[in-house]
C-alpha cells in the first residue's frame, strides 16, 4: 500500500553498485590525463561507498618526465567533481597511486646518446 500524497518519484531508493562508481572513476581519470603513454595500462579504480559518500583509489601510469604532482592533482579534482555529478554522491577522498612511469620517446633518444 503506497502512502497517500507521496509522488511516485519520491518513493523508493536508488542504489548504485560500487563497481559502477569505480568504472565512472576510472573513465574520468582517463579523461583528466593530459597524455597517456601508448603502451600504458588504462587507469583502474577501486571504491568504498558508505552512507552516500565515496572513497576512491585510482591507480594509473604516467609519462616521464612530466609534472607528476600536477597530473595527480588534476586527476583528483576531475574524478571528485565528475563522480559527484554523475553518481550524485559526495566524494570524501580520491587517492591517486602512480603504478609506473613510462619514458617518453624523446627522453629515450637523449638517454641513449649519453650512454
Amino acid at each position: 500500500m503506497t502512502p497517500v500524497g507521496v509522488a511516485p518519484g519520491e518513493r523508493g531508493a536508488t542504489r548504485i553498485a560500487d563497481r559502477v562508481i569505480a568504472k565512472i572513476a576510472a573513465q574520468t581519470a582517463r579523461e583528466a590525463l593530459e597524455a597517456r603513454p601508448p603502451d600504458s595500462a588504462p587507469p583502474y579504480a577501486t571504491v568504498v561507498v558508505a552512507h552516500e559518500t565515496a572513497r576512491i583509489r585510482v591507480s594509473l601510469e604516467l609519462p616521464y618526465p612530466s609534472d607528476i604532482g600536477g597530473q595527480c592533482a588534476a586527476v583528483r579534482r576531475h574524478v571528485a567533481e565528475r563522480v559527484g555529478t554523475l553518481a550524485g554522491m559526495q566524494v570524501s577522498e580520491v587517492a591517486v597511486q602512480v603504478e609506473r612511469l613510462h619514458l617518453t620517446p624523446a627522453h629515450d633518444v637523449a638517454q641513449a646518446r649519453t650512454r
